[in-house]
């Protein structure tokens, strides 16, 4: 067993990997390896093939490919387009006009795809032409992309969580249902922070459109039938008890396949690009986790949890102190880590104290990835700050930044209402099962 400055040491270390550019994997993989080379000798490392296999041995982590594959279809069959279009006609006279199908587009689309980065792609190319011919704020813009497209890993499913689930033994199907509620209501502020700025600033949001008639707007529902029906389809076959995470992913496939041909969208061409996208970012991704999970495997030998577990005790910190800590915490290394890598490298650690407090495992789920929203969106490294900028192709990132800074500020305080009211994330899952 190591101390608190040993621990530290090593976990400068592996950020210290990251920072000068080693991959995120081989990050983890280097700190482990040393940390069991000079702690527990030969034999640990010996046992590295077997830690491997057992990490990547379980049957939760195969739908991660398949909801990679089911948003990468997505993308790619037009869904957005249409549901950008829907949902413009709709939110078209509220104030701030078609800034609120930014964010309603992206909360759907996320609901289906389940990742942040591509909801940032794809809602930013079909909404950014069309919000700078209207002459609305390119900073509100870009802002309203990157911080809509946040919710596609709070709102289910989502792949944040299942990897969270299957680092921790937490029920998937729990956590969610925990994000169901919070996903809405930080959907229904992101609008209520567009309207009141505009409000108070008109221009912002560009000449006023006219109403689109009722029966144009009734035709146009057709279009959020697609993420709509896959969405009841993934998540209802999960609460139902019909199929496991990774059948109703299957499901999703299988669904977002017909909606693609359905579209005429689909061609062996569209089906190698997201096979080839699905089979990146799962490798990424999973290669990320056998790392971690051999770090958690020599965290754990070595008892750093137990020795940071004695060494908040020796301060008395109660679990609402320890999250104000943990907020901080994750905002500042939010803005030099990647978010994935920052909840796979922290959560060995972290996950042992917040059990040690009494903190519903759920919960700190919901609470992490919140954490991890806001990481999408601070810089230097958050990634939806990019994306939105690539596909602006176009003036300074400061833009992106300064307009997703009011976005960052509710999310931080929608964190603390978490830690004030935590029958927010925990009433539906109580519900359910």
């Amino acid at each position: 067993m190591i101390g608190m400055t040993g621990a530290s040491l090593g976990f400068l270390m592996m950020l210290g990997l990251m920072l000068v550019g080693l991959p995120v994997a081989i990050s983890l993989f280097l700190t482990a390896f040393i940390g069991a080379w000079a702690f527990l000798g030969w034999p640990t490392l010996m046992g590295f093939g077997n830690q491997m296999w057992s990490g990547q041995n379980d049957f939760i982590l195969t739908s991660i490919p398949l909801f990679v594959f089911l948003g990468e279809l997505l993308v790619r069959s037009g869904v957005a387009d249409g549901l950008y279009r829907c949902l413009s006609d709709w939110m078209r006279r509220l104030p701030g006009g078609l800034l609120h199908s930014n964010i309603g587009a992206s909360a759907i689309f996320a609901a289906v795809s389940g990742s942040s980065v591509a909801t940032a792609a794809t809602i930013g190319t079909v909404a950014l032409p069309i919000l700078k011919e209207r002459r609305y704020d390119e900073r509100l813009t870009t802002g309203s992309v990157a911080a809509g497209a946040t919710l596609g890993i709070l709102i289910p499913p989502s792949i944040n969580m299942i990897i969270y689930g299957s680092m921790t033994n937490t029920s998937i199907g729990q956590l969610f249902a925990a994000g169901i509620v919070p996903g809405i209501l930080l959907t229904g502020l992101f609008m209520l922070l567009i309207a009141v700025t505009c409000i108070l600033k008109p221009d912002l949001a560009g000449p006023r459109l006219p109403a689109r008639p009722m029966a144009e707007k009734l035709a146009s529902l057709i279009d959020i039938l697609p993420p709509f029906v896959i969405f009841v389809l993934v998540m209802g076959s999960i609460y139902l008890g019909w199929a496991t995470p990774t059948e109703s992913a299957a499901i999703g496939v299988v669904a977002s396949l017909l909606v693609t041909l359905a579209k005429g969208r689909f061609s062996m061409t569209l089906l190698h690009e997201a096979m080839v996208a699905t089979v990146r970012i799962s490798s990424m991704i999973l290669l990320i986790m056998v790392g971690a999970h051999f770090l958690n495997f020599v965290i754990g030998v070595l008892g750093i949890p137990q020795a940071l577990t004695s060494f908040v005790s020796q301060f008395g910190a109660g679990p609402t102190q320890i999250l104000l800590i943990l907020i901080l915490f994750y905002l500042v290394l939010g803005c030099f880590m990647e978010t994935l890598s920052m909840m796979i490298a922290t959560v060995p650690v972290v996950f042992p104290l917040v059990v040690h407090l009494g903190i519903d495992p759920v919960w700190f789920g919901i609470f992490l990835v919140l954490m991890m929203e806001i990481g999408l969106i601070t810089p230097p490294i958050g990634m939806n700050l990019y994306v939105v900028q690539g596909v602006r192709g176009q003036g300074s990132i400061m833009d992106v930044i300064r307009g997703a800074t009011p976005f960052v500020l509710l999310m931080l305080a929608f964190t603390v209402v978490l830690i004030a009211w935590p029958d927010m994330a925990l009433w539906l899952p109580r519900q359910l099962f």
